[in-house]
């Protein structure tokens, strides 16, 4: 009878491992993102949290932000998120008021919360819960074409620069050489293109949004700052109307030499790097703070790149375990392409991210703009209103285009998007 239990147990145990051990080798955690690159960038790392956790398959796919959304927003509408995905600051409020998110309040520690960079953190909380958490954020950034200042014997940008200083910096930097009335280089290069106006409202101390973030009510200070714009387009020639870069890719105006100054997301360091090479020197600085700020209500724009669990997942331990690998110590600062700065502050100071030896030889500013206050100016339905990589649209970054393109006012452009934004947010 002894020797009958004491078979009859290890079998059990064996039995039981058996199972465990299945279990473990069947088990798929899955991830979804929206950057293909990005993605093959992470590999290492995912391959590292597979390792450590044998058994565990992490099926990962990534696709541009076009595809990106309305993929993820099919699968919500069937019950059939990832475990694991990519989260926007533009987006998160929406998602997590449909309860599309797991709530990750309590998992991690103030200590462990603490090696984060606050403003990238405190993105993923909405209401009382914190349903996202940051891998990376990052900050538009005015870049600027150091050879071009220098053969201008213009001062490079100054952490004092007001307004004017940059026009008339952007004055001296347009050069129409044949005199033909469309300069062969311009001083600036912008569009109603979110990364490229709100910097300038934030630096100016002003909001788009009244202070709960139900309606479009922009104060003076952003009134301002849209008519500086507007006359940097339409009465200064100091930069063109977006017709006339039509069929350039936004982003590539500065690299290729056709802009001595432009303000776009510090992730573009990347882009200039590729296309730009060698063939010129640049750096990158603060947009000036405004006439209308002070040193309270001036603001960084900045924003966290997240990732999230979905609500239904089935393994949201192991969910989270692969996050806090994604987001700290298990990355490099390889895995964070140009200017997509880490949100763990040991790897965003390192030599190795800062890399000292490339261009921008200035990259710590984008760390010092991490210490101030931000605004990230997303709402809900955000991407509705703003007409976000819709230029042409009924949002506010078509309204502005037109205006730029001249063939509409500032004070209709603004009543247009602020009637039609305020439409989709009582929705």
């Amino acid at each position: 009878m002894t020797l009958t239990r004491h078979i009859w147990l290890p079998l059990m145990a064996a039995s039981a491992l058996a199972t465990s051990m299945a279990a473990a080798q069947d088990t798929t955690l899955s991830y979804m993102m929206w950057d293909p690159e990005q993605l093959e960038a992470e590999r290492a790392a995912i391959a590292e949290f597979e390792a450590s956790n044998p058994g565990v398959t992490v099926e990962a796919l990534a696709m541009p932000p076009e595809d990106y959304w309305p993929r993820l927003s099919a699968l919500a509408a069937a019950g059939d998120l990832p475990d694991v995905f990519a989260m926007s600051s533009g987006f998160v409020q929406s998602w997590a008021e449909a309860g599309n998110l797991a709530d990750l309040t309590g998992l991690i520690t103030d200590e462990q919360l603490a090696q984060y960079y606050d403003s990238a953190a405190s993105v993923g909380v909405i209401g009382d819960a914190r349903v996202a958490f940051p891998q990376n954020w990052v900050a538009p950034v005015m870049y600027y074409n150091i050879d071009m200042f220098d053969a201008a014997g213009v001062e490079h940008p100054q952490a004092d620069w007001t307004w004017d200083d940059f026009l008339a910096a952007a004055q001296a930097l347009t050069v129409d050489q044949n005199e033909d009335g469309t300069p062969e280089q311009y001083g600036m290069w912008l569009y109603g293109r979110y990364s490229h106006i709100e910097p300038w409202i934030f630096r100016n101390g002003g909001r788009l949004l009244n202070a709960d973030m139900t309606a479009l009510d922009p104060s003076p200070e952003a009134v301002n700052a849209l008519e500086f714009l507007t006359s940097l387009v339409n009465e200064h020639g100091v930069a063109p109307a977006p017709a006339e870069m039509e069929g350039i890719r936004q982003q590539d105006v500065f690299a290729l030499g056709m802009a001595a100054m432009w303000v776009d997301g510090s992730w573009n360091i990347a882009n200039v790097r590729d296309i730009a090479g060698d063939s010129f020197q640049w750096g990158i600085a603060q947009v000036p703070v405004g006439p209308d700020a002070t040193d309270e209500t001036a603001r960084a724009y900045a924003w966290a790149d997240m990732l999230a669990i979905a609500t239904n997942s089935e393994q949201p331990d192991l969910a989270w375990d692969f996050i806090q690998h994604m987001v700290g110590e298990g990355r490099t600062a390889s895995d964070f392409l140009g200017g997509k700065i880490p949100a763990f502050q040991a790897i965003a100071e390192s030599e190795a991210w800062l890399e000292a030896d490339m261009q921008p030889a200035n990259k710590d500013l984008l760390l010092e703009i991490g210490t101030q206050p931000v605004e990230t100016g997303f709402s809900r339905d955000w991407s509705a209103w703003r007409g976000y990589a819709a230029s042409g649209s009924g949002g506010m970054n078509g309204e502005l285009d037109e205006v730029f393109n001249g063939r509409s006012e500032l004070d209709e452009a603004i009543e247009n998007f602020v009637a039609y934004g305020n439409d989709v947010l009582s929705r």
